[in-house]
């Protein structure tokens, strides 16, 4: 049975912190909202403001956001009475180990807690809690803007019980996010250590001068960011390899491509361990044909070339597309 969301707490009011306000909000939940800053009341109401045409262009009923949205005295309030609860505090364990001790103790037993963190995993921050509060402690890290960007990775820890998953995916599925859970703990969880491998790739070419950092962006902005916007790099690899799929890319460059990063504390993938992630690829994707998934890939892509063919033109102007 999917639990009741109908309060919200979030701690810590940064640009993630103020972006889960707005969202939660505009989702018909009651937001309380702690955090130390002075002006907290001055900048949850900005970022309501500056938020709400960003959601209401989501198709979302942003009227009245604000009465949904309430200062909280202090981190006790903001918990009391909460179904679930976003932590958005520093990134260090020490805090986040004080912090969910107290809001263990003073949440309702039901109550969700969920941290933003995007780099700690929660069994480091949870050792000294009682299993039963350690039980419902779980990441959910998205990625900035939570309000727009839709994925949000849920990380359980040690101790984390099944049902507590299941909870964060109906919670984050209700508020029109993307949840992915992943199955093993790890620094940085998937998304910034892809974006970091990516970024520390980028400020080498640019340092052995090979592009301009303009160029790079532009590389990634025309090629690689917009396949991965619409299939990801394991689809996208898989169409790449034509009818053959990832099987036939790997068999015709996979060897060339290795090379290209190499790196000796991560030794070069085995034949075996190859065909592994082979037959993963292919029990993913092989249910549909190369036709099918091509033929969506480029509708995808032509949405996404549309819409940022449009961004910043002059309202009542049109595409020579348009035109025709």
């Amino acid at each position: 049975m999917t639990r009741p969301f109908r309060t919200a707490a979030v701690i810590g009011a940064g640009t993630i912190g103020l972006s889960w306000t707005a969202l939660f909000a505009a989702y018909g939940l009651i937001v309380r909202v702690s955090d130390p800053r002075e002006d907290l009341a001055e900048a949850v109401a900005d970022a309501l403001e500056q938020y709400a045409p960003h959601l209401a262009a989501r198709g979302l009923d942003v009227t009245g956001l604000g009465d949904r949205v309430h200062i909280a005295a202090d981190v006790t309030e903001a918990v009391r009475d909460a179904d679930v609860v976003q932590e958005n505090g520093p990134e260090r364990v020490e805090f986040k180990k004080d912090l969910f001790a107290t809001l263990a103790r003073e949440a309702p037993a039901h109550a969700l807690l969920l941290s933003s963190s995007s780099a700690i995993p929660s069994t480091a921050f949870t050792g000294e809690l009682a299993d039963e509060d350690a039980a419902r402690v779980l990441i959910g890290h998205p990625f900035n803007p939570p309000h727009l960007l839709p994925l949000v990775e849920i990380v359980p820890g040690e101790r984390t019980s099944e049902d507590a998953v299941q909870a964060a995916l109906d919670f984050y599925t209700s508020v029109g996010r993307t949840p992915v859970v992943e199955r093993k703990e790890i620094p940085g969880f998937v998304g910034n250590r892809l974006q970091n491998a990516l970024s520390r790739e980028a400020v080498y070419l640019v340092e052995q001068g090979v592009v301009t950092p303009e160029d790079l962006d532009k590389v990634v902005t025309n090629s690689l960011g917009l396949r991965w916007a619409t299939v990801g790099p394991f689809l996208g690899s898989h169409l790449g390899g034509g009818p053959g799929g990832y099987r036939h890319l790997v068999a015709h460059i996979g060897a060339s491509m290795q090379a290209l990063g190499d790196d000796p504390g991560r030794p070069a993938p085995t034949p075996d361990r190859q065909e592994r992630l082979i037959e993963a690829v292919e029990k993913a994707y092989g249910s549909s044909t190369y036709s099918e998934l091509a033929e969506t890939r480029d509708r995808k892509q032509l949405a996404v070339l549309d819409a940022l063919a449009g961004v910043g033109r002059p309202a009542g102007t049109t595409t020579p597309k348009e035109e025709n």
